[in-house]
């Protein structure tokens, strides 16, 4: 298969990892998988009932973000944080906009370009997407044991030292109904 020749390859040493390395990501792969997969798929079923190719999916998530009102950015800048090609997001997007999910706008700071930006219907579906895939991964959490959560808390935490963890844990945190 070649999904499991590609993960062998890995964790045998296809890669400038370190053994050690290796280890880690093989075992961090296998939490993510079960993670995603844990609510019995809920959130990819969620994501293939908006209708929305992967590529949407990951722009209209990307657009949204956590917890910002109507957050926009340049098709450029899109492409960019979702490492494609801006050929493959412009027709992402416009295929958005004809279902009325995101809008085009002109960019204040220059008139010449125009940025994306979530509809309220847009909103909806990010929020629902995200809500399930929030409620799958708490689910998964009730089911851990009180010393199998302290483990993964303490683990977690020291993750929290990276900015980019820490921020999108701030504005998942901002996001949530008080």
């Amino acid at each position: 298969m070649q999904a499991t020749s590609a993960v062998e390859e890995i964790v045998e040493g296809g890669t400038d990892a370190s053994p050690e390395e290796r280890e880690t990501a093989a075992r961090v792969t296998a939490l993510m998988r079960h993670l995603f997969l844990w609510d019995r798929g809920n959130q990819l079923r969620v994501m293939e009932e908006t209708g929305l190719s992967l590529t949407q999916c990951k722009a209209i998530l990307e657009i949204g973000g956590l917890g910002e009102v109507m957050p926009s950015c340049q098709l450029k800048e899109l492409a960019e944080r979702l490492g494609a090609s801006t050929p493959a997001i412009s027709r992402a997007v416009d295929d958005l906009v004809k279902k009325q999910l995101v809008t085009r706008v002109e960019d204040p700071d220059d008139r010449r370009a125009r940025r994306i930006e979530l509809t309220a219907k847009g909103r909806e579906v990010v929020d629902r997407i995200v809500t399930v895939r929030l409620k799958g991964i708490t689910a998964f959490a009730t089911s851990l044991t009180a010393a199998q959560r302290r483990k993964l808390d303490v683990a977690v935490d020291a993750l929290m030292d990276r900015e980019d963890i820490a921020e999108t844990y701030q504005q998942l945190k901002g996001s949530e109904p008080a």
